[in-house]
């Protein structure tokens, strides 16, 4: 977890994400980003030149009208001394059943966001944490590119004006191989999704695309941060 952490505090300097005296919700979906940006910002209280408070907060859709299991979840935020908040929701419901979405993904993600927003200003929090690596900033540049043709990304940082509280991603330079092995080193225990739709995305297909064009030119994903740092777009510019 270490070498985690230091992604996390790049990040945190790089972006300014975290100041003294914040208190920082982290969206915990069970799935291993997740699990790792808790487990690493709960670590780093020990010795961040700033001091802040944790809470998580974990939304559950309700795929197919079935509660999902994050008793493990309540069990690492506990040993970790972090408040967890469970909150049961009718996403699924509404998503699959009720609009019948042909690209279910983009309203899903709306409604997650709006509930975590909710539950965040209910629970005192000024800031949320959510658990994106260096690979899905990768990926979200270029189906931007190819999808909708346009170059931009999700921004490190992003101050919500009508909720009055801050969106960060401290896991940002963190590879996705490191995330693994981080979670993998330590036991975590990832909750299986129940997303009807799982591993069958148009991120996945990016995914898939982005891993071959690496295998064949080494590098090929470094570029692309690269150059998405250097036009600086979206917050993504280097420190002067």
């Amino acid at each position: 977890m270490q070498k985690i952490m230091g992604y996390v505090r790049k990040a945190c300097q790089e972006f300014n994400l975290i100041q003294n005296g914040d208190k920082v919700a982290v969206g915990v979906s069970g799935g291993k980003d997740s699990l790792v940006l808790l487990s690493a910002l709960a670590g780093m209280r020990r010795f961040a030149e700033f001091s802040y408070d944790l809470a998580t907060i974990t939304l559950d859709p309700c795929f197919g009208g079935r509660e999902n299991d994050y008793s493990s979840v309540q069990r690492l935020c506990e040993s970790l001394g972090v408040e967890f908040r469970l909150i049961r929701t009718d996403i699924g419901e509404i998503v699959f059943n009720i609009r019948k979405e042909p690209n279910p993904c983009s309203l899903c993600a709306n409604l997650r966001r709006g509930a975590l927003h909710d539950a965040a200003k209910a629970m005192g929090c000024n800031k949320i944490a959510l658990g994106h690596n260096k690979d899905d900033v990768i990926e979200t540049f270029i189906m931007n590119l190819f999808r909708e043709g346009r170059i931009g990304c999700f921004a490190p940082k992003t101050y919500l004006s009508r909720k009055d509280i801050t969106m960060i991603r401290p896991l940002v330079f963190a590879p996705e191989g490191q995330v693994i092995s981080a979670c993998n080193r330590n036991n975590l225990e990832v909750v299986k999704s129940a997303c009807p739709v799982d591993k069958t995305t148009t991120r996945q297909q990016t995914k898939d695309f982005l891993s071959e064009m690496e295998h064949k030119d080494k590098g090929f994903k470094l570029r692309i941060f690269s150059a998405l740092r250097k036009s600086g777009v979206d917050g993504w510019g280097y420190r002067e």
